[in-house]
């Protein structure tokens, strides 16, 4: 009877121990069993979605071309020079120059005396003048008596009609040699006012040759003079671009100084170049422009303004010769930069015109566009929305 009993007990005993056992086993491999789901999972997404686990090439901020309204502009080049000049040289021969009163660069006004020549010579010769013309006039006189006096006599028979007619033909010697010394007085005059320099016009000493002291001919040249200090713009326009531009157009110049001004076309030639096909077009500057004759100048033809898209310069990337920006559109879930040749034009400030390639409502890279690559995934962070009323452009130089 014991010994039955204690073979029942063995016997319920061995079971329970290895139910125990079992139990404790599963709750050691129960975390092993967790992470390999985890992992099973893992990998089932990955096959349905082998993107998800690229790394973003870049983080960007995307923003959008504006409409704007930029001038129409028309660039050229040239150079600056007088409006005329005029050439001052010297109608007396042989004289010399006693003094100059003017030097480059200064203001004169019309009529102003400029130089002088010695003119001790000159005046003798016209007292000389005047002496002979006092002498024909005597005898002249003497002459028109007598003829008057021969022809009170012509019917009495006193005088054949040869005397009479000798009388009278010395009157009209007597005459034709007083206006012969009236015209030599004059002559010795305008050499005497010749030996002065007066400025033909106002406007500014551009040139001087006159020395003091030195004996010049007839003809030589002392002085050369801007006429009323105007200057002008000559612009090299091609032949495409010549109908376009009327006089009046506004110009905005730029000279080699830096300094920049509006003008005004006054004349546009009626030729073209032979060789380098260009146009001159003739722009008068203001009075008061630091520019000088000579000096090289740019400038651009304001024509008007036109309404185009347009985009700041940080968001296009020059490759290759070519302009590109990079629009990022969703694609499975994933932002994608796609990279879009464009073709630029006018530029105002940080503003650049986009021809062609792109419009108002697609999404683009506002910086960074250069470390992209085609087809590249990319985060956004924000998006900046152009502005509801871009301000027109203005005609001055940017």
């Amino acid at each position: 009877m014991k010994s039955t009993m204690r073979l029942n007990m063995q016997f319920s005993i061995r079971p329970l121990s290895s139910y125990v056992i079992f139990n404790k086993s599963l709750i050691l491999l129960a975390p092993f069993l967790l992470l390999l789901a985890i992992d099973a999972h893992a990998d089932k997404t990955k096959q349905m979605n082998p993107a998800s686990s690229v790394t973003p090439a870049l983080t960007v901020t995307l923003t959008k071309a504006r409409q704007v309204t930029l001038p129409v502009k028309i660039f050229a080049n040239g150079n600056i020079a007088a409006w005329q000049e005029a050439i001052i040289g010297s109608e007396a021969n042989g004289l010399r120059l006693t003094n100059v009163l003017v030097n480059v660069g200064d203001v004169v006004k019309k009529g102003e005396l400029l130089a002088d020549f010695s003119a001790e010579s000159i005046i003798a010769e016209l007292n000389q003048a005047k002496a002979n013309l006092m002498v024909a006039e005597a005898q002249g006189k003497e002459a028109i008596n007598n003829a008057d006096r021969a022809r009170t006599l012509l019917n009495t028979g006193a005088l054949s009609n040869q005397q009479i007619d000798q009388y009278t033909t010395a009157a009209d010697s007597a005459k034709a040699r007083i206006e012969v010394a009236k015209a030599t007085l004059a002559a010795q005059q305008i050499r005497l006012n010749n030996t002065k320099i007066f400025a033909p016009d106002s406007g500014v000493i551009s040139s001087r040759s006159a020395t003091v002291g030195a004996v010049v001919s007839t003809g030589t040249e002392l002085f050369k003079l801007i006429r009323q200090a105007k200057l002008e713009w000559r612009a090299e326009v091609i032949s495409a671009d010549v109908t376009k531009i009327k006089v009046g157009t506004v110009a905005v110049i730029t000279a080699a100084d830096g300094s920049s001004f509006k003008g005004k076309v006054r004349k546009i030639s009626p030729t073209v170049d032979l060789e380098t096909r260009n146009t001159l077009i003739y722009v008068d500057l203001p009075s008061n422009t630091t520019a000088k004759a000579g000096m090289f100048a740019k400038g651009e033809f304001i024509m008007g303004q036109s309404s185009t898209l347009a985009l700041e310069q940080q968001a296009l990337v020059m490759r290759d010769g070519f302009t590109y920006v990079f629009m990022v559109k969703a694609d499975h879930g994933e932002q994608i930069a796609k990279q879009i040749k464009v073709k630029t034009g006018r530029r105002m400030g940080n503003l650049v015109e986009i021809i062609s390639g792109i419009t108002l409502k697609q999404l683009l890279v506002a910086t960074g566009g250069a470390f992209l690559s085609d087809n590249d995934i990319v985060k956004v962070v924000s998006v900046t929305a152009a502005p509801a009323k871009t301000p027109q452009a203005n005609n001055a130089k940017k």
